[in-house]
C-alpha cells in the first residue's frame, strides 16, 4: 500500500513537471475553467452566466478556424483568411471577391457559402467510463483500436438519435479522457462583408508572424436558418473602448493542435523527421502552384488561396521547427522529463508509467519508417473519387465498424463535401496532380510494382493529363450518382480517377491501419503518463488542443525585442507609415479606398493589438472579450516568438495578434460606407 507521503511527493513533482503552467499558459475546457487562476491573479471570477455565454457565442469553422456571433440577426466575425476558402469558391474570373471584397448592401445581396458549416458548442459530457469499459484490458492494439471505434460511433450515433445535434467524442490528456461534444451545425452560411486582401493581409508574407502589424484580417458573415437570417439568444456585445497596457483578455476559440505533452523522443521525431518532410513538401507545393499562377492573372486567381495557405503553413512550420532546433527548447525538456522518469521509477505502483516512455520511443521509430509512403494525392479530383470508392465500401459495414469520417453521424458533413458547388478547375488539377504523382515516384522508387501501375507506362505530367481528362467528377450530377449507388456502381465504373482510386485503395487502408495502431499505443502510453494526474487536474490544468473550444486568458502586453520596446497596439495613422516606409514594394501598398477615406478616418483609432493568451493555429477568428465580455479584438495572428507554441509556452516575447474590435467598426464605417451593418454589430 502506497503511503500517504509518497502519494504526496508524486502529486507535487508529476503537477509541477507535466502540468505546470508559466505565465497566462493554458488552452483550458469550458467545462473545467482555471477559476482559481484567475481568482488568484487578477481577482476576477467568471460566473456560470458568463462563460456560458461566451461558449455559445462562439463557433468552429469546419474549413479551419473559428469565429463568434455579433448579433442577434446572425451575424458572424471572423478572420479574412479564414474567410479565404469560401471567398475564392463564390469568386469568378469577373468577379475576385478575395483581392477586391465584397459588402452586400442588402441581405438579398448576401452570397451563400457552397460548402461552409459552423458548429456552435451546446454541451459537454464526460465519457471515458463507457469507452474505457469498452476496451478489453487484455486487447491486441488491433482488437482495442476496432473496440474504441466501435463504442465512439455508437455514443456518437446515440447522442445524434436523441438530441438532433453533430456528436463528436473528443480525446483529451493523450487518452487519458474522453469527452463528448454536441454542437448545433449551422451549413447555410453567407457572406456580408470582407476587406480587400491588400487590407487583411497588409505587409504581406514579410510581416507574416511578424510584429507591429496594421491588418485588416477580418470579414462577416451571417447564419441562417429555413431561408432566413437566424435569430439568437446569445451573441457577443461590442466594447466602444479599445484595450489598454495590462488588461485581462480572453480568448475563446478552437486551437488546432498542440504537442506539449509529447515525451523528448517524440520532439526529436518531430524535429529530424516529421517537420523536414512537411517543410520540404510545403516548398515543393508553394513553387508548384507559384508556376502555374505565372500563366496569367486568371491562374494566379484560382491558385491563390491555396498558395496562400501553403505560403502560410511553410513560414509557420519554419518557425516551429527553429524553436525545436533551438539546444536549449529539448534541454528544458530533458530536464523535466528525468526529473518526471526519477519520481516514476521511484514508486513500483506506477511502473505502467515508466513503460509508457520506452513505448512512446518504439512509436517514434516505427513513425520513422513509414515517413513519405502516404498515397493520398492531394489533390481536388483525387479526393473526391478516393471518397467515393471509400463511402461505398464502408457503407457496406456495420456503423461501429466503419472509418471514423464514414458512420452515420458525419453523413450530413461528408454529403455536404461531396456535393459542394465550389469550382474545380481542371487545369490546376493536372498540374497538382501531376506534381502529386512525381512524389509518388520519388518516393516509393520508379521500380515499385504500385507506381508502375499507377503510371500506367506514362510518365506523371502525361499520366495526369489522362487522369483528368478521363474523369466526370467535377460534374456535381455524377457525383451525386455515386454517393446514393452502390458498391457494384463503384467497381463497375470506367471513370479514369475512381480507377485510380480503386487501385490505390488498398494500399490507402493498409497504411490508415498501421498509423491508427500506432496512434493506439501512443493513445494508450500518453494515458498511462497522464492518468497519476488526471483525477487531480481540476481547474489547474489543461489538455494539448483538439480543435475544440477552449479558453485562454492573457495581458494585453508590450514586449522587449533588439532592445526595444514593441508598443501592444497600432493605430491607423501607422498603416500609412508602414506603407510610406516601403514604397515601391507591392505587398506594402494600401487599397484605394484607404487613401480614399483618409481624411475622414480617426488615424488615432487602434489597428491592432497583442496580448500574451495562449493561442495556436485554429484559434484564427477567435473572439477577443473583456471581463464583462464584450468583444474588443479579433486574433488572426502569433508574433514569430510564438511558433513554438505547439510545444511550449511562454510569454517573455511570444504574443497572440488581434485586430481591434474598434478599428473594425472606424474602418466599416469611414472607409467601405456600411454604417448600418456597423449600426446592428453587437445588437
Amino acid at each position: 500500500m502506497r503511503t500517504l507521503s509518497s502519494f504526496a511527493l508524486v502529486t507535487i513533482v508529476v503537477f509541477a513537471l507535466v502540468c505546470e503552467t508559466y505565465g497566462d499558459e493554458g488552452m483550458y475546457l469550458f467545462n473545467d475553467l482555471p477559476k482559481s487562476q484567475l481568482k488568484s491573479r487578477y481577482g476576477f471570477e467568471p460566473s456560470e452566466a458568463w462563460a456560458d455565454n461566451l461558449r455559445l457565442s462562439s463557433v468552429r469553422f469546419n474549413s479551419g478556424g473559428s469565429g463568434s456571433f455579433i448579433s442577434s440577426d446572425g451575424l458572424v466575425l471572423t478572420n479574412h483568411h479564414v474567410a479565404s476558402d469560401t471567398l475564392h469558391k463564390l469568386s469568378t474570373e469577373d468577379r475576385n471577391l478575395i483581392d477586391q471584397g465584397y459588402l452586400a448592401a442588402t441581405t438579398a445581396d448576401e452570397l451563400k457559402a457552397p460548402d461552409l458549416e459552423l458548429n456552435q458548442l451546446v454541451s459537454i459530457e464526460d465519457v471515458t467510463d463507457r469507452v474505457e469499459a469498452a476496451v478489453a484490458k487484455d486487447a491486441s492494439v488491433a482488437d482495442a483500436t476496432k473496440q474504441r471505434r466501435a463504442v465512439i460511433a455508437e455514443i456518437e450515433k446515440e447522442s445524434q438519435d436523441k438530441t438532433g445535434f453533430r456528436s463528436d467524442v473528443v480525446t483529451l490528456f493523450g487518452g487519458a479522457k474522453y469527452h463528448l461534444y454536441r454542437y448545433k451545425k449551422y451549413t447555410d452560411v453567407r457572406l456580408v462583408w470582407a476587406p480587400e486582401t491588400a487590407a487583411a493581409f497588409f505587409g504581406g508574407d514579410a510581416d507574416n508572424f511578424e510584429y507591429p502589424r496594421y491588418c485588416l484580417d477580418a470579414t462577416i458573415m451571417r447564419v441562417y436558418e429555413d431561408g432566413k437570417p437566424a435569430k439568437l439568444k446569445n451573441f457577443l456585445r461590442w466594447s466602444d473602448k479599445g484595450v489598454s497596457e495590462g488588461e485581462l483578455v480572453f480568448v475563446s476559440g478552437n486551437p488546432g493542435r498542440t504537442q506539449r505533452i509529447f515525451t523528448v523522443d517524440a520532439l526529436k521525431y518531430l524535429r529530424d523527421t516529421r517537420m523536414p518532410y512537411v517543410l520540404d513538401y510545403l516548398r515543393r507545393k508553394e513553387v508548384t502552384l507559384q508556376q502555374f499562377g505565372l500563366a496569367g492573372a486568371e491562374a494566379t486567381r484560382r491558385a491563390r488561396d491555396e498558395l496562400f495557405g501553403v505560403q502560410n503553413g511553410r513560414k509557420a512550420y519554419t518557425g516551429m521547427l527553429a524553436g525545436l532546433q533551438d539546444p536549449k527548447t529539448i534541454a528544458t525538456k530533458q530536464q523535466r522529463e528525468e526529473k518526471l522518469l526519477a519520481v516514476i521509477k521511484a514508486d513500483p505502483a506506477l511502473a505502467d508509467a515508466a513503460k509508457a516512455f520506452d513505448e512512446i520511443t518504439s512509436v517514434q521509430s516505427e513513425k520513422k519508417d513509414l515517413i513519405g509512403q502516404t498515397v493520398s494525392l492531394r489533390s481536388r479530383l483525387f479526393d473526391l473519387a478516393l471518397t467515393s470508392v471509400l463511402r461505398a465500401a464502408e457503407d457496406e459495414k456495420p456503423n461501429g465498424q466503419r472509418l471514423r469520417e464514414f458512420t452515420e453521424t458525419g453523413r450530413e458533413s461528408l454529403v455536404q463535401d461531396l456535393l459542394s458547388e465550389a469550382p474545380v478547375y481542371r487545369d490546376l488539377e493536372r498540374v497538382k496532380l501531376a506534381d502529386e504523382l512525381a512524389r509518388l515516384v520519388e518516393h516509393r522508387g520508379g521500380d515499385d510494382q504500385l507506381v508502375a501501375e499507377v503510371l500506367a507506362g506514362k510518365g506523371p505530367r502525361e499520366r495526369a493529363a489522362e487522369l483528368i481528362d478521363g474523369t466526370k467528377l467535377d460534374d456535381i450530377s455524377v457525383r451525386k450518382r455515386y454517393l446514393e449507388g452502390s458498391l457494384d456502381d463503384i467497381q463497375k465504373s470506367d471513370d479514369a480517377m475512381i480507377g485510380l482510386a480503386r487501385l490505390l485503395e488498398p494500399e490507402y487502408r493498409r497504411l490508415r491501419t498501421i498509423n491508427e495502431e500506432l496512434d493506439e499505443r501512443e493513445r494508450q502510453a500518453y494515458a498511462k503518463v497522464t492518468e497519476v494526474v488526471s483525477r487531480m487536474q481540476g481547474d489547474s490544468g489543461y489538455p494539448d488542443a483538439t480543435f475544440t473550444l477552449r479558453l485562454a486568458f492573457g495581458q494585453v502586453k508590450s514586449y522587449q525585442q533588439d532592445g526595444k520596446t514593441v508598443s501592444f497596439a497600432t493605430n491607423f495613422g501607422g498603416a500609412f507609415e508602414h506603407e510610406a516606409k516601403h514604397a515601391g514594394q507591392t505587398d506594402f501598398d494600401l487599397p484605394k479606398s484607404y487613401a480614399a477615406a483618409k481624411e475622414a478616418l480617426d488615424l488615432s483609432t487602434q489597428m491592432n493589438f497583442v496580448c500574451t493568451a495562449d493561442i495556436i493555429g485554429g484559434n484564427s477568428g477567435s473572439p477577443v472579450v473583456n471581463r464583462s465580455g464584450e468583444l474588443v479584438g479579433l486574433i488572426f495572428d502569433g508574433n514569430i516568438q510564438s511558433l513554438t507554441s505547439d510545444y511550449l509556452y511562454t510569454d517573455q516575447q511570444a504574443r497572440a495578434v488581434s485586430v481591434s474590435g474598434v478599428g473594425i467598426l472606424e474602418a466599416l464605417r469611414k472607409i467601405y460606407g456600411a454604417e448600418s451593418l456597423a449600426d446592428s454589430i453587437g445588437k
